[in-house]
């Protein structure tokens, strides 16, 4: 009866009038078996006929189910039941996939981890609204976070847009559109003014701490936004403009009539800036210059801080403040610091082979390459590579580099003045520099920054900030250099106080190779920069003194 059961279950797929005809089969094969043939033999072979009537039980059902899928496909694709069966199932399939393709823009396009839709739900609707205010949220801490973190991130990503969907209305259209940001969809009826008030708001509240876990974060938000139709510009368009300006800084902008385009053309000019800088060296648009170091006590140029420089083909000369951000932020700084510290090297060699062996060229060296192991050996292949000693270098951190790392930055002063390198620390009285840090640095030159230095002749408060400097090097044994130097009244109260070397446009501008040696060489004319007049200082003194 089990072998029956069998034959049955198989059966099942087939219609009723052939499924019982399999069925009868097998039960008369056992009875005409077990009356005319030995009982054991007889059950073996019921068995083996129940086996085989089973198997073609299943290759008929097999074949039903088959006939009947083909005719679902032909009546759901409409197809011609005359052609054959290959190519009915082929031209079924066909159908199927252009009709899947024809509703596809009608699915849910939703983002993986908020659920919020994507971006092409929101072009949709801004191209059928045809006109609106556009509002774009960017979460800038998200990237940041992944890289050490991406379950962290994703937790605030999740947090900000709960937070962000709980202070909408329903019916307000929110999509993720990127990979940290989202955008609103105002629609028509809402005015710029009313969704840039609604977009401050919202940047306030998402700004709010969040608690994860016994972490607290201050998310870091930015919005913008735009209004639809703006001239030439399709709503795709308009969204990845909008986004793109995100990446402006806030306040790197005066607000202007559109500020949407101005804050993408900003965001384009620094990307088209960033390939450019990229292949300035190949391309041979960067140069040195040279701006003189004095030293009044001797009389004589001491030596020249290297100064680099852009020329663009078609930007002219590219300004180091806008440039040296870009080439820090893109990882160029130990690529083209080290160009700079080989052309610096080059020249100071040049200056020897002409006779000036009593000139230290110092160049500046950025925290990023500050960061770097093989920082001191580096320099010291470069001497090398050029056949320069050591004497002849100078190399200067601003105070807040010198001071952000003090174990690395002693092991590196400590490293590069026993090989006989000079260390200098520029721009100093801006950072936020110890007595205790002074004393475990090991440097040889202090430079006063130019905020002190200029008027110094009439301020007061940069007469006290210059006085005391000059007086901490005097007491370290350090020299003191005061730089920006443009009015020949700034050197003059300098020098009565105390600082003998000096650098700044009153002395001379950044000179090319050729210029600053024939500067080098003019005593003469520097001995007349130098020059006071003793009764001029005399008038001067009387002067402010019965002020």
């Amino acid at each position: 009866m089990a072998a029956i059961q069998v034959v049955m279950g198989f059966s099942t797929a087939i219609p009723p009038a052939q499924r019982w005809c399999i069925g009868l089969l097998p039960i008369a094969a056992a009875i005409v078996t077990w009356r005319f043939v030995d009982r054991s033999v007889a059950a073996i072979a019921a068995l083996a006929v129940c086996i085989v009537f089973a198997a073609m039980a299943y290759l008929i059902a097999q074949h039903y189910r088959v006939s009947r899928l083909i005719r679902h496909l032909q009546n759901f694709a409409g197809t011609s039941p005359t052609v054959s069966r290959g190519e009915r199932l082929a031209q079924s399939v066909a159908t199927i996939a252009d009709r899947l393709k024809a509703v596809e823009h009608r699915t849910s396009h939703r983002h993986a981890i908020t659920g919020l839709p994507t971006r092409e739900p929101l072009i949709e609707r801004v191209m059928a609204d045809g006109r609106g205010v556009l509002g774009v949220i960017g979460f800038m801490d998200f990237d940041r976070l992944c890289a050490f973190d991406p379950a962290l991130g994703e937790r605030l990503l999740l947090t900000i847009v709960d937070r962000l969907t709980r202070m909408l209305p329903e019916e307000r259209l929110i999509a993720h559109v990127d990979r940290a940001s989202v955008a609103i969809w105002f629609g028509p009826d809402v005015v710029e003014d009313a969704a840039q008030t609604e977009l401050d708001v919202l940047r306030y509240a998402l700004g709010d701490v969040v608690i994860d876990g016994d972490r607290e974060i201050l998310p870091e938000i930015r919005v913008r936004q735009a209004r639809m139709p703006a001239e030439g510009v399709n709503a795709q368009a308009m969204l990845s403009r909008t986004l793109a300006s995100l990446t402006v800084q806030p306040g790197a902008v005066v607000a202007v009539a559109s500020p949407v385009l101005d804050l993408a053309a900003l965001a384009s000019e620094r990307y088209a800036l960033e390939q450019d800088l990229r292949q300035a060296i190949a391309r041979g648009e960067l140069e040195m210059r040279y701006q003189p170091l004095i030293d009044a006590g001797e009389g004589r140029v001491s030596g020249a801080e290297s100064l680099i420089r852009w020329f663009h083909p078609t930007l002219g000369q590219v300004s180091p403040s806008r440039f040296v951000p870009v080439m820090e932020a893109m990882g160029l700084a130990h690529e083209i610091g080290m160009w700079t510290l080989n052309a610096a090297a080059r020249e100071a060699r040049s200056w020897q082979a002409q006779g000036l062996d009593a000139l230290r060229v110092a160049v500046n060296v950025s925290g990023h390459q500050l960061d770097r192991d093989d920082m001191a050996a580096l320099v010291a292949r470069t001497l090398a590579r050029h056949s320069l000693g050591a004497a002849a270098l100078e190399i200067e951190l601003t105070e807040s580099v010198a001071m952000s790392d003090g174990t690395r930055a002693t092991q590196l002063f400590d490293a590069l003045r026993a090989a006989g390198v000079r260390i200098a620390i520029d721009d100093f009285g801006t950072g936020y520099s110890s007595f205790s840090t002074l004393r475990t640095l090991a440097f040889d030159k202090i430079k006063i920054d130019r905020e002190f230095v200029t008027n110094v002749d009439t301020l007061r408060d940069s007469q006290a900030i210059c006085q005391s400097i000059v007086a901490l090097g005097r007491g370290l044994g350090i020299r003191v250099l005061a730089e920006g130097v443009e009015r020949r009244a700034e050197y003059e109260w300098l020098l009565r106080h105390g600082c003998t070397h000096f650098q700044g446009y009153y002395f001379s501008p950044p000179l090319k190779g050729a210029e600053f040696v024939a500067f080098a060489r003019d005593s003469a004319g520097l001995a007349k920069l130098l020059a006071i007049d003793p009764y001029a200082m005399r008038d001067r003194i009387t002067e402010r003194l019965t002020a």
